[in-house]
């Protein structure tokens, strides 16, 4: 591998390197780039030393030697090439364009470029261009409508990690504008606020017959994020085909595509929309609605090639933090590598993402109606669905479900069993019922 001028390669990290040079580059280059420390020009792996250590003056540089601040815009970790530990740093373009060494400000002396396969001093003018196009109303600088906030989930799910938040955590996870007031990440954050996630389930294939409202929210954006994973995690339900030679299980929806899809939504929202993404569970598909556009900065073309512009890098950092995301740009082209690029729909205010079902509960309840639809009531229907996407599911449960009673319960099961429609494989506590 040679580099490129998206990859970079640093033989080891010194006191007198210029690597905030590199990195600024980088951050104002509008596809991001890769710098890897342990491997000479050649792209030989020779390894580093100390890795741990490297890691933590990487990221203290980058936090005190660059403006504005990139915290959330870069990933660190640990790999390893031709059994050499080395460090790889992912930094995504930023979106307050231009970055600059803090020491020299916004001039060609603090401002760098990537030219090919160098770091070159930005002109004047290019300086001056990005500088009037910068985004200003990015969360960090709104200020929160509320001023009286508490953090105690905060400091919860840090020390869930093994973290902990100093007294001086609202600087350092930028939770203050510049005059000392808390901005409106602070306020997504917060134990309370007005801001509301709903989760809705539709009978039809339409918006027309809403069967379930959830809403999770009034609280920390995190509380709301676990929230909807544990939700979605009972509603991905497995289907089980039997053959031959083995059984095979089939959720709903691919489990990581699916939890990449709900944090993306949740952390790259437009919250200055004042509206939170939204999730919608149709009989054959899911579909999640999260406000904004493509960052100017990014065409659809990049977005598929996961290069990552973070539209709210204060919440990428903290998601960051407690490993609710695991690294720059990893979340899109695992969605597309299970769904394609046709699962995303762009518009001028919103994104939105349709995951179809691996098997769609109308077309079991479509032949069951086909066959006998003076017959079979709408309970037995449910039954029917219900099994379709838990083939293990017990007569108590479905009475749960249903709430109908276990005479009622079993009088169906019978009844559908006996007119053909399904079927019990193996014994009342081990099997599984079966379609026909």
């Amino acid at each position: 591998m040679k580099e490129t001028n998206r990859i970079e390669y640093k033989l080891e990290l010194t006191p007198e390197m210029d690597i905030e040079k590199e990195i600024i580059a980088f951050l104002n280059y509008r596809e991001g780039g890769y710098i890897y420390i342990g491997i000479d020009r050649e792209g030989n792996a020779i390894g580093v030393h100390d890795t741990d250590g490297c890691m933590l003056k990487l990221k203290d540089r980058i936090k005190n030697n660059i403006s504005p601040s990139a915290m959330g815009l870069f990933d660190i970790s640990r790999e390893e090439k031709d059994g050499c530990p080395i460090i790889k740093l992912t930094i995504a373009s930023g979106s307050e364009k231009p970055y600059y060494k803090s020491k020299y400000g916004m001039t060609p002396k603090g401002c760098f470029i990537r030219v090919g396969t160098s770091s070159e001093p930005m002109p004047p003018h290019q300086i001056e261009r990005l500088f009037s196009s910068r985004v200003r109303n990015s969360l960090g600088k709104i200020v929160s409508p509320r001023q009286e906030l508490t953090f105690e989930q905060l400091h919860i799910y840090y020390q869930e990690r093994g973290k902990s938040l100093g007294r001086n955590f609202k600087k350092t996870l930028e939770l203050l504008t510049e005059t000392d007031r808390y901005n409106y990440v602070a306020y997504l954050l917060a134990d309370e606020n007005r801001n509301s996630v709903k989760v809705a389930k539709y009978s039809s294939m339409d918006r027309c017959e809403l069967a379930e409202k959830n809403e999770y929210g009034y609280c920390s954006l995190i509380k709301a994020t676990k929230s909807v994973l544990a939700k979605f995690e009972v509603e991905n339900k497995t289907a089980s085909t039997i053959t031959p030679a083995e059984r095979i299980d089939v959720p709903l929806w691919n489990p990581l595509a699916l939890r990449e899809a709900i944090i993306n939504a949740m952390v790259h929202n437009d919250y200055t929309y004042e509206v939170a993404p939204k999730f919608e569970i149709f009989p054959d598909r899911l579909e999640i609605t999260s406000a904004g556009s493509l960052p100017d900065t990014l065409t659809k073309e990049d977005f598929f090639n996961g290069i990552s512009i973070p539209r709210n890098k204060e919440l990428m950092r903290i998601y960051g933090d407690i490993e609710l995301v695991e690294s720059l740009g990893s979340g899109i082209p695992r969605i597309i590598g299970a769904y394609g690029k046709e699962c995303f729909l762009f518009s001028d205010n919103f994104i939105r993402i349709t995951l179809p079902m691996a098997f769609s509960k109308n077309k079991v309840t479509d032949k069951v109606t086909d066959k006998v639809t003076d017959k079979v009531t709408d309970n037995q229907k449910r039954i029917i669905e219900i099994i379709s996407g838990n083939p293990k599911v017990s007569q108590a449960e479905l009475g749960t479900i249903l709430g109908i009673s276990k005479r009622h319960i079993t009088r169906n099961m019978l009844w559908l069993q006996n007119e053909g429609y399904i079927r019990r494989i193996g014994s009342n506590k081990t099997g599984h019922w079966e379609i026909l």
